[in-house]
């Protein structure tokens, strides 16, 4: 009976050591992989966030230089002006797409410029802000500035119509054009000042995501204090 005990006490012995290596083995392959994975995700996201990439909101900052053609649009007070000389006034530029009949994005783009130009408080006046219709069979001058008073727009956004000749080449400078108003999409632009880069960013922009990048831009360039 000794003897059986004793083999039997091996055994489980033996079995237990294995197990135990297992296990090890199993926690450190576990613990690896999953160093790894977290390795991965914040190298990625890491990666994300020096592009100007969120994934998580849809959200795309890029920086690029457009040429604008010497277009000429209709402002709401039924200017006819040329964009370029609009644009070049010294100020920097905050500049969207929107369609006064639209139910989609331009209501809430609309929306966040509103809020946009109150954060700005009294410096708004030292900033361009500019709506372009990419409906300009519909929207009249007159219908824009309706538009406009629905948002509160201050003198300084402006809102901008033409020919669709006109329209459509605006759009294609800024690479905005989607082949009819139904594929419109969410698209903000801003410059700090003539000459220099665009910041474009593609995906709904939240205020703070605008006053993020419009504070980023002019501070880079000194160009919001410039203009004080």
């Amino acid at each position: 009976m000794g003897a059986e005990y004793q083999i039997c006490f091996s055994n489980i012995k033996i079995q237990t050591e294995v197990i135990m290596k297992f296990c090890s083995f199993y926690l450190k392959t576990a613990m690896t992989w999953t160093l790894f994975a977290a390795l991965t995700i914040g190298t990625n996201a890491f990666i994300a966030q020096a592009h100007g990439v969120h994934p998580e909101r849809g959200l795309t900052i890029s920086t690029t230089e457009y040429l604008v053609p010497p277009i000429w649009l209709v402002r709401d007070d039924g200017q006819k002006v040329k964009l370029m000389r609009e644009l070049d006034d010294g100020r920097p530029v905050v500049l969207n797409f929107i369609y006064t009949t639209c139910s989609g994005i331009c209501p809430l783009m609309s929306q966040v410029f509103s809020e946009f130009q109150s954060r700005l408080g009294k410096e708004r006046e030292k900033v361009h802000m500019v709506s372009i219709t990419i409906d300009p069979e519909q929207d009249t001058p007159a219908r824009l500035r309706e538009y406009a008073k629905r948002y509160s727009a201050g003198s300084q956004w402006q809102h901008y119509t033409g020919t669709i000749d006109a329209i459509v080449a605006t759009q294609k400078a800024f690479d905005a054009y989607g082949g009819d108003k139904m594929n419109h999409s969410s698209l903000t632009l801003l410059r700090s000042a003539p000459g220099k880069p665009w910041v474009r960013i593609d995906g709904f922009a939240s205020p703070q995501d605008l006053m993020d990048q419009f504070v980023k831009v002019t501070a880079a360039s000194g160009s919001l204090a410039a203009a004080n």
